[in-house]
C-alpha cells in the first residue's frame, strides 16, 4: 500500500511521527510511506493554497519532503509531482488539537484530507483532542489510530468523500470506542483577546473557544469526542445545502 501523509503542524511536529506509526501498521510490511509536510506550522490555514507564489521543496530524506506552503499544497505536490505513482491512501495529521464542529472549517488538517478527496484519493484526517493530563498527549491516537483508519476504510465512500476522525482527551485505555457522528456546532470556534503593547499599540489575539457544547447536540462529533469516543465523520468538499436548494428552487419557481 502506498500512503501519503500530510499535516498542518509542520514537518517537525510530534503528531507526524504518530501518523507514520499508524500508516506503517495499516500498510503492513510492504507499505510505502511518503511524508510531505509544511516546513513551518500552518495551523488554521484551512484550504489555502500557494496560488500566487512558488513553493520551495526541501528533501529531508527518502520519501520525506518539507514544502514552503500549506497543507493543501502538500497534498497536491505529493500526488501531482513528488510521488512516482498516486497513493492508495492519504492521511492528514495527527493534529495536536481536535478538529470538530466549526474547527473543521478553519483546519489545515481537514483541508489536507479534503484536497486528497478532490484529487480522487481515499483520504482521512486525524486529530487528537487536547488534554490537561500528564503523559503522552497522543496516546489515544497512537493506540487506536490504525483501527480507526481501518474502520473508516471499510465504511461506504463516495468519489469525493473523506473521513474526519478525532481522538478523545483521555488515555487509550479509557477510550469508550468508535462512533459515527455528524459535524456539530458550538456557536463559534474563536474568541478575541486584546493586548496593549509596551509602546501603547493595540493588538488582537485569536484564542480558541470551545463555545457552548449545549448547542451541539449529544450525538455531534464535538460532544462524543469530549465524552471519550473516537468520533468519525464523513465529509465532502461540496458546500451545497442540497435540502435547502430544493426548497429554494420551489420557492423561486413559485415567485416567478
Amino acid at each position: 500500500m502506498r500512503i501519503l501523509i500530510v499535516n498542518d503542524d509542520g514537518i517537525n511536529a510530534p503528531g507526524l511521527t504518530v501518523a507514520e506509526e499508524i500508516a506503517a501498521e495499516v500498510g503492513g510490511a510492504g507499505a510505502e510511506i511518503w511524508v510531505v509536510a509544511p516546513a513551518v506550522e500552518k495551523s488554521g490555514a484551512s484550504h489555502c493554497v500557494s496560488y500566487t507564489v512558488p513553493m520551495r521543496v526541501i528533501e529531508m530524506g527518502e520519501r520525506r519532503f518539507a514544502i514552503e506552503g500549506y497543507p493543501a499544497d502538500c497534498a497536491i505536490a505529493g500526488i501531482r509531482d513528488l510521488m512516482p505513482a498516486r497513493p492508495d491512501l492519504l492521511l492528514s495529521g495527527v493534529n495536536r488539537g481536535h478538529n470538530v464542529a466549526e474547527d473543521a472549517v478553519y483546519s489545515g488538517t481537514v483541508a489536507g484530507a479534503k484536497e486528497g478527496s478532490i484529487q480522487g484519493i481515499k483520504s482521512i484526517s486525524l486529530s487528537q483532542y487536547f488534554s490537561a493530563r500528564e503523559g503522552d498527549l497522543f496516546d489515544a491516537a497512537r493506540v487506536h489510530g490504525a483501527e480507526a483508519v481501518r474502520k473508516a476504510m471499510a465504511l461506504p465512500w463516495k468519489a469525493d468523500t473523506f473521513y474526519n476522525i478525532n481522538f478523545p482527551p483521555c488515555v487509550a485505555s479509557e477510550t469508550k470506542g468508535f462512533k459515527l457522528a455528524p459535524q456539530g456546532t458550538r456557536g463559534g470556534a474563536f474568541r478575541v483577546e486584546a493586548q496593549v503593547s509596551p509602546n501603547n499599540r493595540k493588538y488582537l489575539w485569536l484564542a480558541h473557544s470551545g463555545g457552548n457544547m449545549g448547542d451541539a447536540g449529544p450525538d455531534a462529533d464535538c460532544a462524543l469526542c469530549a465524552e471519550g469516543w473516537v468520533a468519525m465523520t464523513p465529509m465532502r468538499p461540496d458546500l451545497t445545502d442540497h435540502a435547502l436548494l430544493a426548497e429554494a428552487q420551489a420557492a423561486f419557481g413559485a415567485a416567478e
